[in-house]
């Protein structure tokens, strides 16, 4: 623990070091982003080096830190914190792959099959008839809903855009044009029954969401078995957004769907690095 001097008075702040489990990989791709930015807008002075500042926002990011308590810490203004975040930020959602890229990837490889889920990010509850579109009926909580495509080992090849939270799964899916993206690529989805009514093709449907029970009818044994098999096929998709979600600033956004986007797709490129990184 060290101390540093307030601007004002003869008062004292502590300062304490904080573990930030990511690898140096990562830590050395943002700097690195940052470094070649730097370069090309030919800026020469900043207070602290490109690896300095990566640390800051990775803080951030990864601990929700508070960008007063950042600023505090390193002898520099919250306006200048939130600049450096803003702006790696931007230059990682830049990097995001589009949807079709990402497709036409996997098939590459030699995949054949994705998985597909929405989730639904916590936001804060605010008042107005704004803010009513982001109220989620099925979670009854406020938030912005997102879909996010897996490989089948469940990391994460591609992020939507942040929508109101009373987005449904199926409605999503139809404005992003997932189906013809996976028709174009050659690939097929495994999805939950949020997206049963998707693919009306009954010969030869790409995305296979199983059998849903109704009052009238109920499930058959062989139903019943292809739907447990179709989940432990689709349980990787759950740890992709549990990697996702291990980015605290993301625990309760404070921002607006654009922002909210570019955030997202930043998270999904330092996921998959360090993805990378572990295996």
């Amino acid at each position: 623990m060290t101390r540093t001097k307030e601007h004002a008075g003869d008062t004292v702040s502590l300062v304490y070091q904080c573990r930030l489990p990511l690898s140096t990989h990562t830590l050395n791709y943002l700097a690195d982003l940052l470094r070649r930015h730097l370069k090309a807008i030919r800026s020469r002075w900043w207070v602290l080096p490109p690896g300095g500042i990566a640390v800051i926002v990775l803080a951030v990011l990864r601990h929700d830190q508070r960008l007063a308590d950042m600023a505090g810490g390193n002898d520099i203004s919250a306006t200048t914190v939130r600049r450096w975040r803003d702006e790696l930020i931007a230059l990682l959602a830049a990097k995001a792959p589009r949807l079709d890229r990402a497709l036409k990837k996997i098939a590459r490889r030699g995949g054949e099959v994705v998985l597909i889920d929405g989730t639904l990010i916590p936001t804060q509850r605010r008042t107005g008839t704004a803010n009513r579109p982001n109220y989620s009926g099925k979670h009854r909580r406020h938030g912005l809903h997102v879909l996010a495509l897996t490989d089948e080992r469940g990391r994460m090849i591609w992020i939507s855009a942040a929508r109101p939270g009373r987005t449904h799964d199926i409605t999503a899916a139809r404005r992003d044009h997932i189906l013809a993206h996976l028709r174009a690529a050659g690939l097929g989805a495994l999805a939950d029954l949020g997206f049963i009514g998707l693919d009306s093709d009954g010969d030869d449907p790409v995305v296979v969401t199983g059998f849903k029970a109704t009052r009238a009818r109920k499930l058959t044994p062989a139903e019943k078995e292809a739907n447990r098999i179709l989940a432990a096929g689709r349980a990787p998709v759950e740890h992709g957004f549990a990697h996702l979600k291990n980015w605290r600033i993301l625990t309760k956004l404070r921002t607006d769907p654009t922002r909210a986007t570019h955030l997202l797709r930043a998270l999904l490129v330092l996921t998959n690095i360090e993805a990378t990184t572990g295996n």
